[in-house]
């Protein structure tokens, strides 16, 4: 038997098929209809593209609000700027995402690293970070009902070096043979370490973040290399990004005298997990705590879950600490939309 197959292309067969992926459920579709792009035109279309003038000649800038949405994209699906200009070229969902069609201009590989490269001389990320974390602070999105600090790694290409070029890396040195071949120096991430948990070996750097209790929104984050401890990152963490009589909930590994002597100087509330030790084990009122607060703190679990998962993954692909900051910013910074956009919809199903 024979199946017929209807070829034919209709007028409206792009729409159809967009109608077909709505009812499917299309993620990107939800975030257009809750989270408002055009916050990032006021205040940098100027700062990135300058006073472009049409009468001077060449191509038109591509519109930042539709970049950002690419670099969204590529954070969201972890694709690289090869793969994210295919799949604009190929997918209707991503063409409707940034207001496309199939006659539309598509940004190449290079011009999406040129505008990734452009929010990084100019700190963009962290300052469109902070800005849009302002204004959900204003808006009671992100409350003063407590933060939850942890860390986790972002694996980057797995450098093959030799034991003498690992050592010169780990000591701030760049090995003499790399310098002779600039080709392969500029394939070797000199700032990436190698890390051990457990019987888990990782490679590349680490996303140490701060995730209010209630929301789940990430509210600050400090980009390190893999072999920083999660404790390390702390002060920095706390010396801007939780107000005083908060309280701040982590694991044990953040237990120590100096980190409650931090806390405790800056006004903050420690719902740090106690730490047993060899010759002193937990006793059974701090086993009682650390359950209580291990209901609170495991909360920003979901937030690596939804990273790990649903953006397929912690990952760079950048050879330096500097340009996989704005990727991890990048990161958070999806997250932090995608999590508006739930947040929105659960008001929508369940409103007050």
């Amino acid at each position: 038997m024979r199946y017929h197959q209807d070829s034919s292309i209709g007028l409206f067969s792009a729409d159809e098929r967009l109608i077909e992926l709505e009812k499917l459920g299309d993620p990107l579709l939800a975030l257009s209809e809750h989270v408002d792009f055009e916050f990032f035109r006021a205040t940098r279309e100027e700062g990135l593209y300058g006073d472009y003038d049409c009468a001077k000649g060449g191509r038109p800038p591509f519109d930042v609000v539709m970049m950002l949405k690419v670099l969204v994209l590529q954070r969201f699906y972890a694709l690289s700027d090869d793969a994210v200009e295919f799949q604009i070229k190929d997918r209707l969902s991503f063409q409707r995402f940034l207001g496309m069609d199939f006659a539309s201009r598509v940004p190449d590989a290079k011009t999406v690293w040129l505008f990734r490269e452009a929010l990084r001389k100019d700190d963009l990320v962290r300052r469109l970070f902070d800005e849009i974390n302002a204004t959900l602070v204003a808006s009671s999105v992100i409350a003063t009902a407590g933060q939850i600090v942890d860390a986790s790694f972002v694996e980057a290409p797995r450098g093959r070096n030799n034991k003498e070029e690992n050592a010169a890396i780990k000591a701030g040195v760049t090995p003499p043979e790399w310098k002779k071949n600039p080709h392969r120096l500029c394939q070797k991430d000199t700032d990436a370490r190698w890390a051990k948990k457990g019987e888990e070996v990782h490679f590349g750097y680490k996303n140490h973040i701060l995730c209010d209790r209630r929301s789940k929104i990430v509210t600050d984050y400090v980009v390190t290399d893999a072999a920083v401890h999660d404790s390390q990152a702390l002060d920095e963490l706390t010396e801007l990004g939780i107000a005083q009589d908060q309280e701040l909930y982590a694991d044990s590994a953040y237990r120590s005298a100096q980190a409650e002597e931090l806390l405790a100087a800056r006004g903050i509330i420690s719902k740090v997990h106690f730490k047993g030790y060899r010759n002193r084990p937990l006793t059974a009122q701090e086993k009682r705590c650390n359950k209580a607060r291990s209901k609170k703190r495991a909360r920003v679990e979901h937030v690596f879950g939804f990273m790990t998962n649903s953006m397929k993954g912690m990952v760079v692909r950048g050879r330096s600490l500097a340009r996989n900051e704005v990727v991890i910013g990048l990161m958070n910074l999806t997250y932090n939309l995608y999590r508006l956009q739930q947040l929105n919809s659960t008001l929508e199903r369940c409103p007050a």
